[in-house]
């Protein structure tokens, strides 16, 4: 399969990404956006993203009010704490029974500007592999009717991978395409602050990614690989796609980690050491300060090692993997061809309940609303997308090495980053 969907911005989008051009200036009538979440309470991903349409979020040293209502909203659970009522009221939307009379306004045809699908956290089933069943693609195909029977189509964007399941992904890759509906989708890691605030080179020699993040399979996994995308994507030939995943969790991490090398099944300890280095919460014995952990250390204060190994299909390897007891924060590193010293970067994460890290990713989101353009190429949320759902397989299939030829996904990365800077 090769995906030839090109993702790029247009003249005033690219001012924006510059950020010379503050999105509140833009001389266009406001906006109308329609949210479609699974939950709406305190720290859910509706209370993270949505509420940025509803009051704004810090800007280059001002308050940033998007110029964009809040006119609609479908929730599909309202548990214990439900905050959507209280919003709708203080902020005068609606709150509608289904999503057509979200996207309608109660009316007969489409009456909203944008889509903003929230498919993130609730109580719904899990797969055979663990996966909590989302329903973003549900959320999607309900979006995509009511586009079809009004004969028009506004942007969307879409929190977090595109679906549990690879097959339905594709299908709203494809149906994006088909009916050239701007959407956007992914994570907020690669829009976040950087320390130090540097790019992989576009067109740079990678042969080797490693990501040391914290977090859950089928949850933060996700964000690990979408920070190895983000560079990888940059690499000299641009994307190819990849040829093969396997995953390891406990003793196989432990195994993997002595090997020191990808060819003996493991990694380049000095990314490792890079990645350690860059982060700003290594774990520490009592009593010490900045004391490089041992492979004993390591191996006592993380309960549950997952890595995934990734084979791409011209040849660059990366691993992603989660160390909960050792880190809590995101960091990357790259071996670059014919450089001694390995690229490195920490995705810094404010803390709550002041996360700016969600206020650059709706950036994103407000800029493919009003300029009908995505800043960041959909092919890496699909790309990862499949990469989530290769490596539960992998665990649930006895941590096999698995052949992906599907992900054989083909684009080529912005050169300008995106990721935030002031």
């Amino acid at each position: 399969m090769r995906c030839t969907r090109r993702v790029a911005l247009g003249s005033i989008a690219a001012t924006l990404a510059c950020g010379s051009l503050p999105l509140s200036a833009m001389n266009t009538p406001r906006k109308r956006l329609a949210v479609i979440t699974t939950v709406w309470r305190d720290r859910s991903h509706a209370w993270h993203m949505a509420e940025r349409f509803l009051h704004g979020y810090p800007r280059q040293g001002a308050w940033h009010r998007p110029p964009i209502d809040v006119v609609s909203a479908y929730v599909d659970q309202q548990p214990a704490g439900d905050l959507s009522p209280q919003r709708a009221k203080e902020f005068g939307f609606q709150i509608y029974p289904t999503i057509a009379d979200a996207l309608q306004c109660g009316g007969k045809d489409l009456a909203v500007d944008a889509v903003l699908i929230i498919g993130e956290h609730g109580t719904y089933e899990k797969s055979e592999y663990g996966q909590t069943k989302y329903p973003r693609y549900e959320f999607f195909k309900q979006v995509v009717e009511v586009f079809r029977r009004s004969g028009r189509v506004v942007p969307v964007f879409n929190d977090k991978h595109l679906s549990w399941n690879w097959d339905w992904a594709k299908e709203m890759y494809d149906v994006a395409s088909e009916l050239k509906i701007p959407f956007a989708a992914g994570s907020s890691l690669p829009v976040t602050w950087r320390m130090p605030a540097i790019d992989l080179p576009h067109n740079a020699e990678a042969e080797e990614l490693l990501c040391v993040a914290m977090g859950s399979v089928d949850s933060y996994d996700f964000h690990a690989l979408e920070v190895i995308q983000c560079l990888a994507e940059r690499r000299r030939g641009g994307e190819t796609g990849v040829a093969a995943v396997q995953a390891l969790r406990g003793e196989a991490v432990w195994q993997a980690m002595a090997a020191k090398d990808w060819t003996a099944g493991g990694w380049d300890p000095r990314l490792f050491e890079a990645c350690l280095s860059r982060s700003q919460t290594l774990a520490q014995p009592p009593t010490f300060s900045h004391r490089y952990p041992t492979p004993a250390q390591i191996r006592e204060w993380v309960k549950q090692p997952v890595a995934y190994r990734i084979e791409y299909r011209d040849g660059t390897k990366a691993t992603m993997l989660l160390l909960n007891g050792l880190v809590n924060d995101f960091t990357a590193a790259v071996r670059l061809k014919g450089e001694k010293q390995p690229f490195s970067t920490l995705f810094y994460l404010p803390p709550t309940p002041n996360v700016t890290y969600s206020a650059s990713l709706m950036s994103k989101a407000e800029e493919t609303f009003l300029t009908g353009q995505a800043p960041c190429p959909l092919e890496r949320t699909l790309l990862t997308t499949g990469l989530v759902e290769a490596g539960v397989r992998s665990l649930g299939k006895d941590q096999v090495r698995l052949e992906t030829p599907h992900l054989a996904i083909r684009y080529q990365s912005p050169t300008r980053s995106s990721f935030l800077s002031d």
